[in-house]
């Protein structure tokens, strides 16, 4: 190592790994010397919680603790860890400066279990020699030259990393960049005022890339969103029949993804309308795509020409078969409506029944008193097929729990419930509302008596027929 250089300015003891004497100007009787610590993170993902390692509980064989938070240069201090065997003959001038002419802190550390003990998430950036003993060998039994880099980048996935290495060593150097660093630096060829400036653009540099990447996941997300819409929610197939087809899906608050509703309509060609709308119990993407599966499944069911409890039992085995858990079930009903639009055939798994509306009568339930269990809850389950006279002018309307399970009144203690919700659709109806506009006027109003967005997903669409 070269010549050390006198210090400017000491390290205190509870930043650096070992203690260093003030100088007459710092040493006051008041107070310590202590780092400053700067103002709360801000860009910390929710799914990522700070778990920063407390100073002077490392040893030798602790394990290594990534550092989830995120640092942040904000208008305060940055603040540098410099890892090196030798820190006290190390080049650098320790007065740094950043761009504002605020004074960039220094913590020195000689070896990996004291930076992990230093390693908090006020650390802006770090300064790494790559000479410093690796903590392993590579898997070939051979020497890896940037395994001390790549520990670091391990056990700091978030912070701006500098690697300091021998003058005129520039492939090492671009090789730990193509690894993870921000930057290299020649440890022969470096001050005070270009370590400055690599500071301020690793840390820079690094929020740009921790920036991308967030933009990168949102649109994978926003694009399996969209894949996830298009099986959950598709287009119907009634090309040839004369009912008009509505839907609408609004997801609960909780959740990025789609839940588990799902709905289809088609026709087959004997002119028999099929409709369907189902909700797998839980959330998240397994649900969304385990309802997707049902979906098709039942659609390429009903154009094979099954339906009823032949169907209902097939969709069973499906769920069975590629669900997750045991536990996870799933509610469905079926309906198939004649080629002449007058009466349909009804099939309930565990599923709220369907609302009628009829001119010159009051909007009803259809009948659900021979409901059978919903999929995947009892093998060999039997679900039994109503027949129902729907008549020569008619809507009908099928929805998930998720329009009914929404609180209301003083204290949103009770919820909505079917009867609720008839008693809301009648009114609507009442007020001359048809089809899509019917539909959203349902939800927003569910969703201002619930007093904000719903807990859960709300999927309902509507058949009508005029004559």
């Amino acid at each position: 190592m070269p010549a050390p250089i006198p210090r400017q300015r000491a390290i205190p003891a509870a930043e650096g790994g070992q203690a260093q004497a003030p100088t007459p100007a710092q040493a006051a009787p008041t107070a310590p010397a202590a780092p400053a610590v700067d103002g709360p993170s801000t860009d910390v993902p929710a799914d990522l919680p700070a778990d920063s390692p407390e100073a002077g509980t490392g040893t030798a064989d602790a394990p290594h603790r990534p550092i989830h938070s995120t640092p942040t240069a904000g208008p305060g201090h940055l603040t540098l860890l410099m890892i090196e065997d030798d820190p006290g003959g190390s080049p650098v001038v320790p007065e740094l400066l950043d761009p504002t002419g605020k004074p960039i802190r220094v913590r020195t550390a000689r070896n990996l279990t004291e930076a992990e003990r230093l390693l908090t998430d006020d650390v802006h950036c770090i300064l790494l020699d790559l000479a410093l003993p690796a903590p392993g060998r590579a898997a070939d039994g051979t020497d890896d030259e940037l395994a001390v880099l790549k520990h670091v980048l391990r056990i700091a996935p978030h912070h701006a990393v500098l690697a300091l290495t021998a003058s005129g060593d520039t492939e090492r150097g671009a090789e730990a960049v193509r690894v993870g660093a921000q930057d290299y630096l020649f440890r022969d060829e470096l001050d005070g005022r270009l370590l400055s400036r690599a500071i301020r653009y690793a840390v820079e540099r690094k929020r740009s890339d921790r920036a991308e990447r967030k933009l990168t996941e949102s649109k994978l997300r926003a694009q399996e969103n969209a894949r996830l819409e298009r099986g959950l929610l598709p287009t119907p197939l009634l090309d040839g029949s004369p009912l008009h087809f509505a839907a609408r899906y609004r997801p609960g608050r909780s959740r990025a993804l789609l839940g588990g509703d799902f709905y289809d309509t088609v026709r087959t060609p004997d002119g028999t309308v099929h409709a369907m709308i189902g909700d797998v119990c839980g959330h998240g993407p397994d649900e969304a795509a385990l309802g997707v599966e049902l979906r098709i499944a039942w659609r390429a069911l009903t154009l094979a020409g099954l339906c009823g409890d032949q169907l209902l039992g097939t969709l069973q085995q499906v769920l069975e078969h590629e669900r997750a858990d045991d536990e996870i079930f799933a509610t469905l009903c079926t309906v198939d409506i004649a080629p002449d639009g007058r009466r349909a055939g009804l099939c309930l798994a565990g599923h709220p029944s369907p609302l009628l509306a009829r001119p010159g009568r009051p909007a009803e339930l259809l009948p659900y008193d021979n409901n059978g269990p919903a999929l995947g809850l009892l093998p060999g389950a039997r679900w039994p097929r109503m027949q129902v006279e729907l008549g020569a002018e008619w809507s009908l309307m099928l929805y998930t729990d998720g329009l009914i399970e929404g609180r209301i009144g003083e204290g949103r203690r009770e919820r909505l419930g079917q009867d609720g919700m008839v008693a809301m659709v009648r009114r609507q109806l009442a007020e001359g509302l048809r089809g899509e506009e019917l539909l959203r006027a349902a939800v927003n109003e569910v969703r201002d008596l619930n007093g904000g967005e719903l807990t859960d997903d709300v999927a309902v669409l509507m058949l009508d027929r005029t004559p």
